[in-house]
């Protein structure tokens, strides 16, 4: 019988909510941007921008 523990992390796995061979956490870009093209993201003190290109790609700058 599986425990609680390892059925919830297959469901995280089956979501897309973990990266199933490295186990890292993995964010939909849709998730972050929801209808917007671009966001800004504070860190250490920096902003940066995350945006959604025309040609649906997505660029970080600082």
């Amino acid at each position: 019988m599986d425990s609680p523990d390892s059925t919830l992390e297959a469901a995280r796995i089956e979501s897309g909510a973990v990266a199933p061979a490295a186990g890292i956490p993995r964010i939909s870009s849709r998730d972050l941007l929801g209808q917007l093209r671009e966001i800004e993201i504070s860190h250490e003190g920096r902003i940066y921008r995350l945006r959604l290109t025309q040609s649906n790609k997505l660029i970080l700058t600082a």
